[in-house]
C-alpha cells in the first residue's frame, strides 16, 4: 500500500557566497525547511521551503511550526489524502504547504520529474551597482555563455534610470535583459520608470509596485515602454486570469513553492498560455530541491531564460552531486538526486522525525 512510513523536517540556515540585493533589503543567508517522506519499502521524496518576506505570508517560525503539524497529521496515510493534506494549508503557508506536497509527488514518482539529460538555459543577475564593478561582471557572465541578464531596480527612481541606460550601452545587443523591482517604487514612481525605459534590449520589466497594487500594475502597463511581467501578485489561477483581464503584464513568472504541487504547477502554466501570455519560472530565492524540481517542469513548459538559479547562491549544495551548469544553462541529472546529509546537518538549526521512534 503507498503509505507514508516516516517523515523528517530540518531547518536551515544557508549563507550565500554574496548578499543577494532586493529593494526590501539584502539577503544574507537562505531561511529553509526540507521535507522528507518516505514509504514501506524504504523510497524516499523530498520538497523545499525557502521562507522570504514579501514572497509569502509565512515567516520561518511560522513555517515550521505548520510543517510540524501538517507531516504529524500526513504520517501513516496514503499518497493522495497526504499530499490533500498538505495541501489544505495552502492558503495560509503557500511555501509549507508545496513542500510537504512535492515531497509526496517525488515518492510517487511524478512523470513531471522524469527528465534524464534535460537542459535548461538560466539567466544571471548583475549584482554590482559601480561602473566598474558592473562592466566586470558583464562580461564575466557574458563569457560563461548567459544570454539573459537580471538587473534589480526599485531603490531609487533616477539612480535605476541611470543605471538601466549605462548597462544597454556596455551591453549592447549581446545578451537580454530583465528588470526586476521587487515591488520597490510607489505606485507613481513605478508608472514613471515604466515610461522612462528605453526599450533597446530590454525582455520585460517585472513587478515594479506592491503585489497588492493591481491598479499600479494596470497603470504601469498602459504607458510602459516595454513588456510588463507580475511575480509577486501571482498565487495561482485566479490571479493570472485577473491579470490577463485588467491586461496589466504580458509575461507571468511562477514559482513551485507558491504552486502548491508540481501538478498546480503546470495547470497555471498552460493557463498562462491560454490566455495569451507568457510564462517565466524560477525562483532566485530557492536551493538545490526547489530549482532542480522547477527546472524538470521549465524542460516542459518554458521557452525563455529560467530563473532557478538560487542554488547558485549559498556557499554549497545540498546534493551529493552538484547541479551541473555549463555555458550558463543548467544540466538535470539522468537520476534523480541524493540529498547530502552531511550538507544537511552542517547548516540545520533544527529536525523533527515522524514518528518520533526513528529519531
Amino acid at each position: 500500500m503507498n503509505m507514508i512510513e516516516r517523515l523528517h523536517l530540518h531547518r536551515l540556515s544557508l549563507p550565500l557566497t554574496t548578499p543577494y540585493k532586493l529593494a526590501f533589503g539584502p539577503v544574507v543567508a537562505f531561511d529553509t525547511i526540507i521535507a522528507r517522506v518516505w514509504d514501506a519499502d524504504g523510497r524516499e521524496g523530498f520538497g523545499e521551503a525557502t521562507i522570504l518576506t514579501g514572497y509569502t505570508p509565512e515567516t520561518i517560525d511560522s513555517a515550521w511550526r505548520i510543517a510540524g503539524e501538517l507531516a504529524a497529521a500526513m504520517l501513516g496515510a496514503e499518497f493522495e489524502p497526504a499530499k490533500a493534506t498538505a495541501l489544505a494549508a495552502h492558503t495560509a503557508a503557500p511555501f509549507t504547504a508545496t513542500a510537504l506536497a512535492t515531497a509526496v509527488e517525488m515518492l510517487e514518482g511524478s512523470p513531471l520529474l522524469q527528465t534524464p539529460g534535460a537542459s535548461v538555459p538560466l539567466l544571471a543577475i548583475i549584482n554590482a551597482t559601480d561602473p566598474a564593478g558592473i562592466e566586470q561582471e558583464i562580461e564575466a557572465r557574458i563569457a560563461e555563455g548567459y544570454e539573459t541578464l537580471k538587473i534589480k531596480v526599485g531603490f531609487d527612481l533616477e539612480t535605476d534610470l541611470q543605471r538601466v541606460a549605462f548597462i544597454q550601452s556596455r551591453l549592447g545587443d549581446r545578451a537580454r535583459i530583465r528588470l526586476d523591482g521587487n515591488q520597490g517604487y510607489s505606485r507613481d514612481d513605478g508608472v514613471h520608470f515604466a515610461a522612462a525605459l528605453d526599450p533597446d534590449g530590454i525582455e520585460l520589466l517585472e513587478q515594479p509596485c506592491h503585489m497588492d497594487d493591481w491598479q499600479a500594475a494596470e497603470a504601469a502597463a498602459k504607458v510602459a515602454t516595454v513588456p510588463m511581467m507580475l511575480d509577486e501578485s501571482i498565487y495561482g489561477a485566479d490571479e493570472i486570469k485577473r491579470a490577463a483581464d485588467l491586461k496589466a503584464a504580458r509575461y507571468i513568472k511562477l514559482k513551485l513553492m507558491k504552486a502548491g504541487s508540481l501538478a498546480d504547477l503546470a495547470e497555471q502554466l498552460e493557463l498562462i498560455g491560454d490566455l495569451d501570455m507568457i510564462p517565466v519560472l524560477g525562483n532566485g530565492v530557492a536551493s538545490d530541491p526547489g530549482c532542480w524540481m522547477e527546472a524538470c517542469i521549465a524542460h516542459r513548459y518554458i521557452n525563455n531564460a529560467g530563473e532557478m538559479n538560487g542554488f547558485l547562491k549559498p556557499t554549497g549544495g545540498l546534493f551529493v552531486d552538484p547541479i551541473t551548469v555549463t555555458g550558463g544553462t543548467m544540466v538535470l541529472p539522468v537520476t534523480p538526486p541524493i540529498l547530502d546529509q552531511a550538507a544537511i546537518l552542517r547548516h540545520q538549526t533544527a529536525t523533527a522525525v515522524f514518528p518520533e521512534s526513528y529519531g
